[in-house]
């Protein structure tokens, strides 16, 4: 049996196992959802949200992409957090990168990927802004480490420039915005506690009255 063909018999078992613990199980699934989270985390096959956050099936809602970006064109992503902001109301949106992500390194070796340029140039625009900071690290390995902290740091920023996302906050005190990165290593994810009220001065210019 190929990996293929053992996924429909696990689909099957894990059937099973669910109406063996709650009869109701499947359809109270389809009846909706009110999750609490937007997780928005990186494709890499490494990284199961699901699995470290310990989080059950209409809980999280889940939007992945290369290296967790939310770049201001990019109408996929913004669609997931228009839909998770104004029907959906989640409480908390995370970015969660992750140390050794292969949208980082590829940013930062600079090679020529053909169409996936476009969508890298994002994590470019995110050095450049750092530029000092990067050049004044020791080594490539700990310029790498970071700018996998201030990709999430900046995929952050974009989603409170967003006019949405200002409005629900100015209606009340949700979404919260969180930036987490997560450690293949040893499995820990850590929440960096992003202050937003430290870039006041930037999230004015694109506020919206």
């Amino acid at each position: 049996m190929t990996l293929y063909e053992s996924v429909f018999n696990h689909n099957r078992q894990w059937v099973a196992q669910q109406l063996e613990g709650n009869a109701d199980y499947f359809s109270r699934m389809a009846d909706g959802q009110e999750p609490e989270f937007l997780y928005i985390g990186c494709s890499d096959s490494r990284v199961q949200p699901e699995d470290f956050m310990g989080v059950k099936p209409g809980e999280v809602f889940v939007h992945r992409n290369i290296a967790n970006l939310v770049p201001n064109n990019d109408t996929n992503s913004y669609s997931v957090l228009q839909y998770a902001v104004k029907f959906l109301k989640v409480k908390h949106i995370i970015v969660c990168g992750h140390y050794g992500c292969g949208g980082i390194k590829a940013a930062m070796d600079r090679k020529d990927l053909g169409a996936l340029n476009s969508w890298i140039r994002n994590i470019g625009d995110v050095h450049r802004l750092h530029r000092l900071e990067m050049d004044a690290l020791p080594d490539d390995a700990a310029r790498f480490r970071r700018l996998v902290e201030l990709n999430v740091q900046e995929q952050c920023l974009n989603i409170m420039k967003l006019s949405f996302v200002q409005q629900a906050r100015a209606e009340g005190e949700y979404p919260r915005i969180h930036g987490w990165v997560y450690d293949m290593s040893h499995g820990i994810v850590r929440d960096m506690n992003i202050n937003m009220a430290n870039f006041e001065e930037e999230l004015a210019l694109f506020r919206v009255d």
